[in-house]
């Protein structure tokens, strides 16, 4: 280990291998962010909906919108240095651009459908769960308690099956990832 491939002694002296293995190690902690609040949280909120939004929305319940948006700016911004930095070592740069195309595909994807997804599920409590205040947030025209929440239960079960998708596809990244790292 006295080559420096392990050794940070500061930012100046990070090896490009530094670099991919810092990037790496937060993609793991990221990953497993990401399956603690999909079998443990999803369930919990999709389980009857709307009733069980109230976890997504009153004062004791969760705002993950600030970790996510956090820990998602800190991992790609130190996914891009690695790749500036890996770009020399030839096909481990190229490689790594590869897999953060994927990864941006994502979160585009995250961003088109999950989040606003989630702000309608958040929106539909109100102050009271009750269909009424449901009803008039997803239509207002109608204020339909009955037409609002009918198709509830299959959309929050598409967001958490399409989630076990998104979840895995940025595992498997992160293993593409990891295999570099050697």
């Amino acid at each position: 280990m006295g080559d420096g491939y392990f050794c940070v002694t500061s930012i100046n002296k990070m090896t490009p291998q530094s670099w991919l293995i810092s990037s790496t190690l937060l993609y793991f902690l990221i990953n497993g962010a990401q399956l603690f609040e999909t079998f443990v949280v999803v369930p919990k909120w999709t389980a009857s909906p709307p009733g069980s939004f109230r976890l997504l929305r009153d004062r004791n319940g969760l705002d993950l919108k600030t970790f996510w948006i956090l820990f998602h700016s800190i991992h790609e911004t130190l996914f891009i240095l690695a790749i500036v930095f890996c770009w020399r070592l030839g096909p481990v740069g190229r490689q790594l651009l590869g897999l953060f195309i994927l990864h941006m595909g994502v979160r585009v994807w995250t961003i088109v459908y999950f989040a606003p997804a989630i702000i309608k599920f958040q929106k539909m409590v109100g102050d009271e769960t009750s269909n009424t205040a449901v009803a008039a947030t997803a239509n207002p025209a109608t204020a339909n308690p009955a037409a609002a929440t009918a198709n509830l239960p299959a959309k929050t079960r598409q967001w958490r099956n399409y989630n076990y998708l998104r979840v895995g596809i940025y595992i498997l990244i992160s293993l593409l990832q990891a295999l570099l790292c050697l």
